[in-house]
């Protein structure tokens, strides 16, 4: 199955790359931080022309124009076009497709594209995780030798006091943290040991679908920020790290952060 998905998406890539005067062909979605751009719905609509016939039955679940349709019964695609759209209007180039392959809700296969530094990553459940064909592992540094990245959850901004909160609480045990904009590589990172965790407290079913998958086939842990696991119907908190740093969530909970 990765064998066909992994030809599909490079070709989707094709046309992040191909993307000119972007800030032209944007709008927004009812905020300035919520935007889509042409490109987000010319990837979307190819993904979901071409992915779909891979497994007859199939839904779409799409950031951009999701069906209505249960993830969770059967097989689903869930994706996200652009992962970054923010970054991708402003010429930051660190946005990713993001693309999993779910089975009665739980995902099965996940593929993750970086176009600009031809990076992708892709995992089978039991079948580990590997960037570019070379298996990953998570890092095993304490976060005290470690960075963390963090999302702010944009489109919900009543998390913004408990994100503040955390954030100080893991820089305090950290050398330095990060927020690079993109949560699908940044569970990539994390599942590549560039990160030793990551968290937010709202995302939805594309932005961690696919890098969930790589985080746990890479050895590391996933949850919610209430040490659940992830749903990939709604929206939801996400922590993952890897396995030196499993502890930390728990630590964090019991002293009411």
């Amino acid at each position: 199955m990765l064998d066909q998905i992994v030809p599909i998406v490079r070709q989707a890539a094709e046309i992040i790359l191909s993307a000119r005067d972007i800030a032209a062909h944007t709008h927004d979605k009812g905020s300035p931080s919520d935007l889509v751009t042409e490109y987000d719905l010319a990837v979307e609509n190819f993904l979901k022309e071409k992915l779909p016939p891979l497994v007859p039955g199939s839904v779409f679940f799409g950031e951009e124009e999701a069906e209505n349709a249960d993830p969770s019964r059967g097989w689903a695609f869930i994706v996200d076009p652009i992962d970054g759209t923010t970054n991708f209007v402003r010429g930051l180039r660190q946005s990713a497709i993001s693309v999993a392959l779910a089975r009665d809700g739980m995902v099965e296969y996940g593929v993750v594209c970086d176009p600009y530094r031809d990076e992708l990553f892709t995992a089978r459940r039991g079948g580990g995780a590997f960037l570019n064909g070379q298996p990953i592992r998570v890092s095993e540094r304490p976060l005290a030798e470690g960075i963390f990245l963090m999302g702010t959850a944009i489109y919900k901004r009543e998390y913004l006091e408990p994100t503040m909160r955390l954030t100080q609480a893991l820089f305090r045990r950290s050398c330095d943290f990060r927020r690079l904009g993109s949560a699908a590589l940044d569970l990539c990172y994390v599942a590549c040991g560039r990160a030793e965790l990551f968290f937010e407290y709202s995302l939805c079913p594309w932005d961690y679908a696919a890098g969930s998958l790589l985080v746990a086939e890479a050895g590391g842990s996933v949850c919610t920020l209430e040490e659940a696991p992830l749903p990939i119907t709604e929206r939801s908190s996400v922590w993952v790290s890897g396995k030196t740093n499993r502890g930390i969530l728990t630590e964090l909970r019991e002293a009411g952060l």
